[in-house]
């Protein structure tokens, strides 16, 4: 599987805490029925590693991460368990290159020009932009993408369904990370539903379609049409996980 494509194309990677495992297979099986079947579980707890254990070994069709990994040790943790990337707040060398010898996807955080060119040096071509809207957002990365045009970007960090489409407009950002959908609140009630509702929201921000998900799903399976949309990109790959073939020609999709 190419990683950084399948992150592409889903757009948007929820950002989870987890306290309890047993609430990881349950939440990214929300996650997936609201559209995003991907994941990024971080190390900020305990229950990281059981928690990627059981998605990975119960969910084989989400695209799963592990977040907040600071050592090599974590790596190893990670990526035994199912991680099929890896996500840093920062760039450290020692992980990156762990990574990179494992054959691992590695999403280190940058936040200056200098964590960027460091990223450059180490052959990393996509990176997190982290604390996204605290170190400037959009504005930022438009200004730091002009002299490293090489970079594509992960943003994370403030980021909410309003702000997104902005965000994924940008040609250099190739998917954000956010929270908004994955309340530890609705967790720990276990409020899934709630946490599927939000993801439809989501979802429905970075493709906007006229019509809601459901009603483009229905209408493409029917009668030829023209779909406008956000993304193209995007929205040719939601609807073929829904067995809506575009390549066919039945359903021509246009850009916003």
């Amino acid at each position: 599987m190419d990683i950084r494509e399948a992150i592409t194309t889903r757009g948007i990677v929820p950002v989870i805490k987890l306290n309890d495992p047993a609430d990881a297979v349950p939440l990214c099986g929300a996650l997936a029925r609201g559209g995003l079947p991907v994941a990024e579980i971080t190390f900020r707890t305990a229950a990281a590693e059981e928690s990627i254990r059981r998605v990975s070994a119960e969910l084989p069709d989400v695209l799963l991460g592990a977040g907040t990994v600071l050592t090599c040790e974590q790596v190893d943790l990670a990526a035994d368990a199912g991680a099929k990337y890896i996500v840093s707040p920062g760039l450290n060398p020692t992980v990156v290159r762990h990574c990179q010898d494992r054959g691992i996807f590695v999403l280190p955080g940058c936040a200056c020009p200098s964590d960027m060119e460091r990223a450059l040096e180490m052959g990393l071509t996509t990176v997190k932009f982290f604390p996204a809207e605290t170190l400037g957002g959009l504005a930022a990365i438009k200004a730091m993408s002009a002299p490293y045009g090489q970079l594509t970007f992960v943003p994370t960090g403030g980021i909410d369904e309003k702000k997104l489409p902005a965000y994924l407009a940008f040609d250099k950002i190739l998917a954000c990370g956010g929270s908004w959908m994955v309340k530890e609140d609705w967790i720990a009630a276990g409020r899934f539903d709630a946490i599927e509702k939000a993801t439809r929201g989501a979802v429905a921000a970075m493709l906007g379609f006229s019509l809601g998900l459901e009603d483009v799903v229905a209408i493409a399976k029917g009668e030829p049409v023209t779909i406008k949309t956000h993304s193209v990109r995007r929205a040719a790959a939601y609807l073929a996980e829904r067995d809506v073939n575009v390549q066919a020609g039945h359903v021509t999709l246009v850009q916003k």
